[in-house]
């Protein structure tokens, strides 16, 4: 009887070779991803050889569903039927023009591909339960279903690839993390994710910090009271409040770019280490992020601190003002709605307000009064 040690050897040599499956009800060809031992085959480029309909990314397919597999063409002569040959063409240009169209080095951040249970998969979830924040990311085909999950700690990013590790991610580890209420997870649009992490796999995403809302709020601080037409994107996030160099925004824009035009981008497998940085990239800015913009929203506060203490130093206790109801309201901590009311009269000055009262932040222009 062959060793495991062998299996697993003949197993390898079985990768990239295309194959003919008989299933109980259909027959398909695909290229070998990964054949496991639990008697499991992941399939990429796969079709349906009667119908002619593709199943983008990769399809796993159980050992006890399958009647016969073929291996139709040798080394030698590997020919095609054109069905098949259209659809390896229509993946392979995809897969050629990320590579073309996002040209990032794969040394810029410090990442993890996680695509199987063993070995990486369990120190991975280890090490994101010790933290106490992290930043969380997802890519979706049509927003409908969930290609990768992404983890950034403070020194490294986790990519979970959700195509080929399925719901077995979160019955082993990611469901604890992400219904945690110890762990705060720092996200951008929280809805889409909660959404699909819900539909999908039944987890209810908990202690969220999101940048998205934590913007709005801060937009709705520094106006005075007003409320902004349109949400900011995470690039325009970035920009904005950590100041990151345009030169260094290009993956954020490839990002967006791939889920807006080429979302069928995040079936391709094995996937291009280009796409894999500019996932990586995508939530390594959340951390900081979250900082900055709680400093920003807390600055009236920390302000009216500082008041405080300038004003109430030299002055003895008998020096405080009571009056029937209790203490009497500081003249510092009155002064705050002389500020808004300033930042009131500059926003209207500054931005364009629409018939909703909303301010448009396309709109905005410098005031001499900034």
């Amino acid at each position: 009887m062959a060793s495991s040690l062998e299996h697993c050897k003949f197993l390898e040599c079985l990768k990239r070779k295309r194959v003919k499956i008989t299933l109980l009800d259909s027959q398909v060809m695909g290229v070998i991803h990964r054949i496991n031992l639990n008697k499991t085959v992941i399939l990429e480029d796969v079709y349906d050889v009667n119908s002619g309909k593709t199943f983008p990314g990769v399809k796993l397919f159980f050992g006890h569903d399958i009647v016969k597999v073929e291996f139709p063409f040798s080394e030698n002569h590997d020919i095609l039927s054109d069905a098949d040959e259209a659809h390896k063409s229509k993946f392979q240009t995809c897969k050629n023009r990320t590579m073309q169209d996002h040209n990032v080095h794969d040394d810029t951040v410090n990442y993890v591909v996680i695509d199987e249970l063993q070995e990486k998969f369990g120190p991975a979830v280890t090490r994101i339960q010790e933290q106490k924040v992290i930043g969380i990311g997802a890519d979706y085909f049509e927003q409908e279903r969930l290609c990768w999950f992404k983890v950034a700690t403070k020194n490294i990013v986790y990519l979970f690839d959700i195509l080929l590790l399925g719901g077995r991610a979160f019955r082993n580890g990611l469901c604890m993390i992400l219904e945690n209420h110890y762990i705060l997870k720092v996200t951008h649009d929280c809805r889409c994710i909660a959404k699909c992490l819900r539909a999908q796999f039944g987890v209810s995403l908990t202690n969220v910090f999101d940048t998205q809302v934590a913007d709005i709020m801060l937009f709705n601080k520094d106006t005075g009271g007003f409320l902004p037409d349109m949400v900011s994107t995470l690039q325009e996030v970035v920009r904005l409040h950590l100041k990151v160099p345009i030169s260094e925004m290009f993956p954020l824009w490839a990002q967006e770019q791939c889920s807006k035009e080429k979302p069928e981008v995040w079936y391709i497998r094995p996937c291009p280490p280009a796409l894999l940085t500019i996932m990586a990239v995508s939530v390594i800015h959340l951390l900081p992020l979250r900082l900055v913009l709680l400093d920003a929203l807390m600055s009236d506060y920390t302000n009216l601190v500082d008041s405080y203490m300038g004003s109430y130093q030299n002055k003895s206790v008998n020096l405080l003002h009571f009056d029937r109801n209790g203490y009497e309201l500081p003249k510092e901590a009155r002064e705050l709605e002389a500020v808004r009311q300033k930042r009131l009269k500059w926003a209207s000055q500054c931005y364009i307000v629409s018939d909703g009262g909303l301010l448009e932040r396309s709109s905005f222009r410098p005031s001499l009064h900034s």
